[in-house]
């Protein structure tokens, strides 16, 4: 039996009776598939059934399907416990890293004899001893591979211990299973213990704690390397190195006799004074090992004080299930791992704390980092003190996720919306929440774990996810067979404005995703997005929380021309037509920096100057009619400064009528210059169709716009008739 398949005895708790699909030969005993192209369903008469999820049904899974259970939606409830068992989950974990494999194995009288072997100093009389030399080799890979297997068996307990945290009803099946880790852990721990040095890990704090030296310039031994400036970066760089290799490891100074040449590495070594440079950085080396050990042996190098350390938890979404919560002590320093495995009291995994026993030097160092593991003074031999720590799960049940009823929904919880990110390979960026606060919402999950950190209750009505197909499939298919939506800069054009189009802002949500599937998802993400009031409150900074794709679809790339809404004025090339803005009035603009107060130009969230593409909460959001009050703004050259939000089909609608109308208006103002011919008629049939423009919403038109716009039509049409009747005499 594969370590990863789903079996009758895994507890499905409020899960089970769920419904789900399977598939099946004709048969009362046909084995169930919950793919409908499962390579073991070898028939073409396909039996399609809903049947409640249970042990019944587990056991008549085809093996091929049980090693990641039901089909469902992954962003559902189900879908996520699903994720968290499967593949390289929980299944797997448990049966993982619970003894020696039969590849990986070795005897603990192997182990301490290459303990010993390593810490014992290399004789310089047998260096041409191979036989020797090989035996350090082998012993130096054990210890290699002693201390990967544990850290892996801890990450796997840890993995193990988090899945089992989020789904409680697990904990008593799974209790066994965990107690044989936790003994193979402890005891790869103390082999690994065996290869530490306790005394070299005070040493290393000590030289850690070292403030920079006085640093002998003037000694004529280094004159090789320059003048007094020169000496002194040299061997304030070889200070440093020498600092950075002594903290990080429980070697003694044996190991770091090589830093001496990285004083002399740009010397040629046949130069007059290198060696005597080489042999000045010895001594200075020798003297700061000593300065360092005489620090640790001043001190009590027996372990007193007890530290509760929180190893660093892994957020960022998994490419495949269950990945967000691997590597916990992924690239953690020789030194620490050497604290960790030498002075380790106790472990609660379920958390990733641990309590240490350690020397005050090494406790001192401890609560001074920053980054990796956080540390904090306190903790028992039994427990560690309690700490501030990552919110306790919440179970992950149904009507969290999943299409239940809305009625029936339950509130979300920081511990839902972790195990979403860890265990769901789908996770959608956008989710419609409903609050008794502000009621029915379009927010990021970003947005949402803000405001539960704030003690906001609220419910996930539907994720992109969960758009209903009966309206997505058509509008895909719209898109894909739409015209193209290339803008002519003549406003007689039939096309002219259409990059400002929710039409070719569709077209660019699709345009660069490969594949039918992440071109339907940018599509859901686009029509949730449209929805929003401020696009501001989709997104904490540029941190990608939409595809680039989506923002396009929702900013237009090019600069609005409102010369039909600027007022007449004398100059007669760039003189507007005073015409309102009726329904543009409102139209979103959104910009880096809007006031030239501030240092640096306003770009568009398109602009590359901006990084990671999209509109970010600290942005600013203007108004056509904001463009048109001032014209002190400092825009970006490249970009223009802004990005237009796409112009529903009433505004897009208006900005055409107005630029028309601009457009007459200067083909009939008398006082131009080499005025080119007019067609009279045709610009009385536009005036015609003009004057009866009207908005399909009154919203933002209203007597202000209905009026003046009328208005105009009136006069040009007044215009028109006197040059038609100028023409006909």
């Amino acid at each position: 039996m594969r370590d990863r398949m789903l079996t009758t005895d895994v507890p499905l708790g409020p899960f089970e009776g769920t419904e789900i699909t399977v598939h099946s030969a004709k048969g009362k005993n046909a084995k169930l598939h919950v793919r409908r192209e499962c390579g073991q369903l070898r028939t073409s008469n396909v039996v399609t059934a809903e049947v409640p999820l249970n042990a019944a049904v587990v056991d008549r899974f085809c093996s091929g399907c049980a090693d990641w259970g039901p089909s469902v939606r992954p962003t559902t409830g189900l879908g996520i416990f699903m994720g968290a068992l499967g593949g390289t989950g929980l299944l797997h974990q448990l049966q993982a890293y619970a003894g020696p494999d039969e590849d990986v194995y070795w005897t603990q009288e192997e182990v301490r004899a290459a303990a010993e072997l390593l810490r014992a100093k290399p004789d310089p009389e047998e260096d041409d001893d191979d036989s020797r030399w090989e035996a350090r080799r082998e012993a130096e890979e054990l210890q290699d591979r002693v201390l990967s297997r544990w850290r892996h068996a801890a990450e796997s307990l840890y993995r193990s211990q988090a899945v089992i945290a989020h789904f409680r009803w697990l904990t008593d099946w799974a209790r066994p299973k965990v107690v044989v880790k936790e003994n193979y852990l402890a005891t790869l721990r103390e082999q690994a213990a065996l290869f530490v040095d306790p005394a070299g890990l005070v040493v290393a704090a000590a030289a850690a704690a070292l403030e920079v030296p006085q640093l002998p310039a003037d000694d004529p031994a280094f004159a090789v390397l320059g003048d007094c400036k020169k000496i002194s970066a040299g061997l304030s760089a070889l200070w440093r190195r020498w600092q950075y290799d002594a903290e990080r490891g429980w070697e003694g100074p044996d190991s770091r006799e090589i830093v001496r040449y990285h004083l002399v590495r740009d010397i040629r070594p046949n130069k007059k004074g290198h060696d005597e440079a080489l042999a000045g950085a010895a001594r200075l080396i020798r003297s700061w090992e000593e300065k360092a050990r005489a620090v640790a042996e001043s001190t009590v190098m027996e372990p007193t004080l007890f530290i509760t350390a929180r190893l660093p938890e892994r957020e960022e979404e998994p490419a495949r299930p269950g990945e967000g919560v691997a590597d916990i002590l992924k690239g953690m320093d020789p030194w620490t791992t050497g604290v960790l495995v030498t002075w380790a009291v106790h472990a609660d995994w379920s958390r990733g704390i641990l309590t240490l026993k350690v020397p005050a030097l090494v406790a001192d160092r401890l609560l001074a980092m920053s980054g990796g593991i956080t540390c904090v003074p306190g903790g028992t031999e039994d427990a560690p003190i309690e700490v501030d720590v990552r919110e306790q799960a919440d179970t992950l049940r149904p009507g969290i996720f999943d299409d239940s009823e809305v009625f029936t929904r339950q509130p979300v919880t920081l511990a839902h919306l972790r195990a979403l990110r860890v265990y769901s390979y789908a996770v959608d960026q956008l989710c419609i929440v409903f609050s008794t606060s502000g009621g029915a919402e379009v927010l990021s999950l970003d947005a949402i774990e803000r405001r539960l950190a704030q003690g906001w209750t609220g419910v996930i009505v539907a994720s992109a996810s969960d758009l209903p197909s009966s309206v997505i499939s058509p509008w895909v298919k719209q898109v894909a067979l739409a015209p193209d939506t290339s803008d002519p800069s003549d406003a007689r054009q039939p096309g002219f404005g259409a990059a400002f189009s929710l039409t070719a802002g569709a077209q660019d949500a699709v345009r660069w995703p490969h594949g039918d599937r992440a071109k339907e998802h940018n599509l859901r993400l686009l029509a949730m997005a449209r929805g929003v009031s401020d696009l501001r409150t989709l997104d904490t900074g540029r941190s990608a929380t939409l595809p680039p794709a989506v923002w396009e679809g929702l900013l237009a790339p090019a600069r609005l021309d409102l010369a039909p809404f600027r007022p007449p004025n004398s100059d007669r090339w760039r003189s507007g037509s005073g015409l309102p803005l009726g329904v543009l009035r409102h139209a979103q603009i959104y910009t880096t920096n809007a006031d030239p107060r501030l240092e640096g130009k306003g770009h568009s969230p398109l602009c590359r100057h901006t990084r990671e593409r999209g509109v970010a909460a600290s942005d600013d959001l203007l108004s056509v009619a904001d463009l048109l009050a001032r014209d002190d703004f400092d825009w970006c050259s490249k970009c223009g400064g802004y990005a237009v939000r796409r112009l529903t089909d009433t505004q897009l609608s208006y900005y055409r009528a107005a630029h028309s109308l601009h457009d007459i208006t200067r083909q009939l103002d008398d006082s131009r210059p080499h005025r080119a011919p007019v067609d009279i008629e045709a610009v009385v049939n536009q005036l015609e169709e003009l004057a009866d423009w009207e908005p399909g919403s009154r919203e933002g038109w209203g007597v202000e716009g209905h009026w003046p716009w009328r208005e105009a039509v009136r006069e040009q049409r007044r215009r028109a008739e006197k040059l038609r009747c100028a023409d006909s005499s």
